[in-house]
């Protein structure tokens, strides 16, 4: 994918207040603020036209995931309103507002957007959906949906940026695994990751870095004990997968077994949801078939790209 030269404006001059967001060459705008500024947000000229909304917060259920709820109207700002004081949206406390800034989104338009919003967010599985089904896709000419699907695109593409990644897919394993064993010489422009395995009596995992994330891959056995130095962050990820099936006791009831793919934002975090205790990662982790830790990997791979970059 090329690049993208995106633009963000703190209207207040404070990255926790309303904050607008285009990418260079295309039509959309997006507008988020907390919801404490819904009275500021009224005050923009924006918030009364056609467009698709979003209101994410903290699921009470489920504190690790996000709770949206995706909408469309003709007036968002009055929709905004009429949410405020619904008691169903108490877990709202961030609004985000996507509109055309050459106000071309029709009644019809919004309503793709948020129908395509809602079964990509649903299917991510990153977030819990409040609205209770998905609206049927509306039949648009053939262009108009070339056009919204472009428009949707470059969307999913910011929402990140403003870290809402609701609609992101959980990153993917696309190299079997029985073939990759060898270390991959990196790329500027793209680098892949091994296999890395760790195990023990009490567990029996693979991994692979996948577009900035850890992933533990799934069928991977972790220890099912845990211990008091083991941060509230990941006892509460392993709470919230053995809640959601993520987790299931082995036949031997001996540890865990992960049934799906999970993302973790690094190797330390990884290996101590593995292990229940706090752990160096990038000491931990080795590279399949050998003894080479993730450190060592990882060093050798900037070696290489600094080694292709002063050769050019």
């Amino acid at each position: 994918m090329p690049g993208r030269s995106i633009r963000i404006f703190l209207v207040d001059g404070t990255a926790t207040g309303i904050m607008t967001t285009e990418i260079m060459n295309w039509t959309g705008k997006v507008i988020a603020s907390p919801r404490s500024q819904l009275v500021s947000l009224a005050q923009r000229s924006e918030t009364k036209r056609t467009g698709i909304y979003v209101l994410v917060g903290e699921d009470p259920s489920s504190p690790l995931k996000d709770k949206v709820y995706i909408g469309e109207s003709d007036n968002v700002l009055k929709r905004l309103t009429q949410h405020n004081s619904d008691p169903a949206k108490d877990f709202w406390s961030r609004t985000v507002i996507v509109i055309s800034k050459d106000e071309n989104l029709t009644k019809a338009h919004v309503r793709y957007l948020e129908s395509r919003l809602i079964d990509i967010t649903a299917q991510a599985g990153r977030a819990i959906l409040e609205n209770g089904t998905s609206p049927e896709i509306p039949s648009l000419p053939e262009p108009d949906v070339a056009d919204m699907e472009y428009f949707l695109e470059q969307l999913l593409i910011l929402l990140p940026v403003l870290n809402l990644p609701f609609a992101t897919p959980a990153p993917t394993i696309s190299i079997s695994l029985s073939t990759q064993t060898d270390r991959t010489v990196p790329t500027v422009s793209k680098i892949t990751s091994p296999i890395f395995t760790a195990s023990s009596s009490d567990y029996n995992a693979t991994a692979q870095e996948i577009d900035g994330q850890f992933v533990i891959l799934k069928g991977s056995t972790i220890k099912k004990e845990t211990k008091n130095s083991l941060r509230a962050t990941y006892t509460e990820m392993r709470e919230q997968f053995i809640q959601d099936g993520t987790l299931v006791e082995t036949v031997d009831e001996i540890s865990f077994q992960l049934t799906a793919d999970v993302s973790v934002s690094s190797p330390t975090g990884a290996a101590s949801i593995i292990t229940g205790t706090s752990v160096n990662g990038r000491e931990f982790w080795r590279v399949k078939n050998t003894n080479q830790t993730y450190n060592q990997w990882d060093q050798e791979r900037i070696a290489d790209v600094a080694a292709l970059a002063s050769d050019e």
